[in-house]
């Protein structure tokens, strides 16, 4: 084995970090020189926050590349040889060619394609292991079988490299798989960005750190476009967004929002709880019309022969049945939201009352015509319509809406819906800030029924540009005056003040207000986070098959381009809210026009627990065919029966003899006995997490399988897996990447007993 080969390959590393240090330090030099800029105004505040952001991104994402930053090589047949990085690092400014080429950049595609098959033009392709800054290992495969060249670094098996990490101690923290994405992984993360891409897989198949890579990719290929609409990444659970939130920084990429469907609403931090039952009332796809029916409800009348009677200074007004409906109709004929429309319904009212006043007060005792002129008539228009009476009148009939506040009522009375449903979703108004995950889509359909009404906020604004530009121009006007105070007399300044260039000759006071307008500096993610109407320049979503069908319209707002990822597995839908079926989640949007792939390779779960996992589900599901694991431990899932007394101190003294010394085990076990692990838990060595939180960097958390969707552990311990439906029991089998316990009092469901080893 050649040592020499392992140095070239350490001094190279070490060039490349050197070139990084190198990096770092300028971008830390520009951040500072920034700081330090002078200027008080507010235009050279902004500019220093611009740019401090920038240079602190730059810096984010040069420490995130630090580690495994070189971890292949490529040798063309041509000779032309290739080092692949997570990020593209030139020798200098001036040189064309990368020192290190950034793994996404097509040059690097036969990394991860090639094959002694189709070798795409290699000679020899080398994975490279580090720690740190340091070289540990080299693997090579060879690609062109006729080159006799040999190393000492051939690897044997050509997945090495894959289970070295599969096998590698979790973290509670995923990491990214740019060192072994495979073929078909590839594929997927590159294809196009537009249009619909469903990724399906099963568990342990990778379709989470594909879609998350895919981010990266598109973020990389398309940086101009996505950079400005950003990404956003939706994930069925904030313990999930904490699992996967390193992954992209790690690939240096840090523009992308991460979020749950409860965070989707700007203010709105939905975390309370509710019933599944209530949670599929409020995902159903008829809610849509449920709410807009509430809606119209808003918009009243008065009852025939049941008027208004509106004090006036000038006398009495009566709002009638006749007037509101034809008012109410024209707004309506507009078609818009209920808050824009409802200046329409004013103004109708407004102008009909108004008529009231004008053959009251201008009617000619004598049948003559009415002697009031179109001033007058404007003036008692303008009373009309500055009357708070009126306004609470019409306000009665029609009043502005916010979503919160229509859907608190809404859900203290839920009209339209039949009695069951009504009182499985039925809280009092006092509940009005607790709102649960399937309220939020709730909340966005109603806000784009309602509308906002934003003329204030734009008259307000208009109102501050008029006052910046008349302040612009009093400072030009001055400028001017002090430049001419300077000539003697008038021939002076007709014959010198032309060669003389002011303000007024580079700037007019509309373009210097615009210089000195508050600019929004914060990244196109954070805007996005606060604008509940924002346009995604792509959307991931991972668990896509859980959501329901009013979190898909939420969803379909936010991406008026239909560029999206989903990826799921229908056979783990679990949420009673759930679509389950790809085309039943598509179809309304965009019919059959969506493409879908497949990832069938088990990479988590070994052969062993993967069996067990397919024969639970083959039960109600007979034809049902697993992901294919590629790796077997040799090591049996087992089971134990206990009485409920001592239920809870077996589940502890499991985990006393499961739990990794270096890396993390789960136990998995139904809500409601949650309390009790934890009770047994404080009074002896606390392994389980007696919080209540899910802090997955802890050695040992307590989940139900819903919250461990998405996540892996080392080793797994499921509890009472018989109160588990099949697919909450297939989620929670298939968790696990060693070892896999079960711990139960009463009979195991029929499909785990029969398995060996029960």
């Amino acid at each position: 084995m050649s040592t020499e080969e392992l140095r070239q390959e350490q001094q190279f590393v070490s060039v490349v970090h050197e070139r990084l240090d190198q990096l770092r330090a300028e971008a830390e030099v520009a951040a500072s020189a920034v700081v330090k800029q002078t200027g008080t105004g507010r235009q050279a505040r902004v500019e220093r926050d611009i740019a401090v952001i920038e240079h602190s991104a730059t810096l984010a994402a040069l420490d995130a590349a630090d580690a495994g930053l070189c971890f292949g090589r490529i040798d063309h047949r041509d000779g032309v040889t290739y080092h692949i990085g997570r990020t593209g690092i030139r020798r200098d400014d001036r040189e064309r060619t990368p020192l290190l080429i950034d793994w996404r950049a097509p040059v690097a595609r036969p990394f991860y394609l090639a094959t002694g098959y189709e070798p795409m033009g290699l000679r020899r392709r080398r994975h490279i292991t580090t720690e740190g800054r340091t070289v540990t290992a080299l693997h090579d495969e060879i690609m062109d079988l006729s080159d006799t060249t040999r190393t000492g670094y051939e690897s044997h098996d050509a997945d090495e490299v894959l289970l070295a990490s599969l096998n590698s101690a979790r973290t509670g923290r995923m990491a990214d798989i740019v060192a072994t994405i495979q073929a078909e992984q590839d594929r997927i993360i590159r294809a196009p960005q537009h249009g619909v891409l469903v990724v399906e897989g099963g568990p342990g198949t990778g379709k989470t750190a594909v879609a998350l890579h895919r981010a990266a990719y598109l973020l990389y290929a398309y940086r101009e476009q996505l950079a400005k609409r950003a990404v956003l990444i939706v994930g069925p659970n904030p313990a999930f967004l904490g699992y996967i939130g390193e992954v992209l920084p790690s690939l240096g990429e840090t523009g992308v929002l991460l979020a749950t469907i409860g965070e989707l609403f700007p203010g709105v931090h939905a975390t309370a709880t509710e019933s599944p039952a209530a949670a599929a009332v409020k995902g159903g796809a008829r809610m849509a019309g449920v709410l807009a029916e509430a809606v119209r409800d808003r918009q009243q009348v008065p009852g025939k022969g049941e008027p208004i009677v509106i004090p006036h200074d000038d006398g009495e007004l009566t709002l009638d049945w006749d007037m509101a409906v034809e008012a109410r109709h024209k707004a309506r004929e507009t078609g818009l939201p209920h808050n824009l429309a409802r200046p329409y319904f004013v103004f109708h009212l407004i102008d009909d009352l108004t008529a009231q006043l004008v053959d009251r007060i201008g009617a000619d005792p004598y049948g003559g015509p009415n002697f009031l002129g179109p001033d007058d008539i404007a003036q008692l228009g303008k009373a009309v319509a500055a009357s708070p009476e009126v306004h609470s009148a019409i306000a009665s009939l029609w009043p502005p809406l916010t979503p919160r506040e229509f859907l608190a009522d809404f859900l203290a009375d839920p009209v339209h819906l039949d009695d069951d449903d009504a009182a499985l979703i039925r809280r009092g108004h006092g509940a009005r800030s607790a709102w649960t995950p399937a309220d939020v889509p709730l909340l966005d359909e109603a806000a784009e029924l309602l509308g906002a009404d934003d003329s204030a906020a734009r008259a307000a604004a208009e109102a501050e540009r008029a006052r910046q530009i008349a302040y612009a121009q009093g400072v030009l006007d001055v400028s001017y005056a002090s430049r001419t105070y300077e000539f003697e007399d008038k021939e002076d300044i007709d014959a010198d003040a032309s060669e003389v260039l002011s303000a007024h000759d580079v700037i007019d006071a509309e373009r210097m207000a615009e210089r000195h307008e508050e600019r929004d500096h914060r990244s196109a993610a954070e805007r996005a986070a606060a604008d509940r109407t924002w346009a995604f320049g792509h959307i991931i979503v991972d668990e896509a098959q859980e959501l329901s069908a009013m979190a898909w319209r939420l969803l379909m707002r936010r991406s008026p381009s239909r560029s999206m990822t989903l990826v799921g597995d229908p056979a783990q839908t679990a949420d009673a809210a759930g679509c389950g079926s790809w085309q039943d989640i598509l179809g309304p949007y965009v019919q059959d026009r969506w493409q879908h792939t497949r990832l069938g390779v088990n990479y988590r779960t070994p052969a062993e627990i993967m069996d067990l996992a397919a024969a639970a589900l083959r039960v109600n599901q007979p034809g049902f065919e697993p992901p294919r694991s590629v790796r077997s431990t040799g090591t049996m899932p087992w089971a134990e029966r206990v009485t409920e007394e001592d239920r809870a101190a077996a589940v502890l003294a499991a985990v006393e003899r499961e739990k990794p010394a270096d890396g993390r085990l789960a136990v998995i076990a139904p809500r409601e006995l949650h309390g009790e692990l934890r009770a047994l838990g404080d009074t002896t060595s606390g392994t389980v997490d007696l919080t209540g939180t899910v802090d997955l960097t802890r050695t040992v958390v307590l989940l139900d399988p819903r919250q461990a969707k998405g996540l892996e552990f080392d080793a797994v311990i499921v509890v009472e897996p018989a109160r588990f439906g099949d697919s909450d029991l297939y989620v929670a089998l298939t968790r696990a990447t060693q070892r896999l316990g079960l711990v139960h009092t009463g009979e195991l469901p029929a499909a785990l007993a029969d398995q060996p080893g029960r």
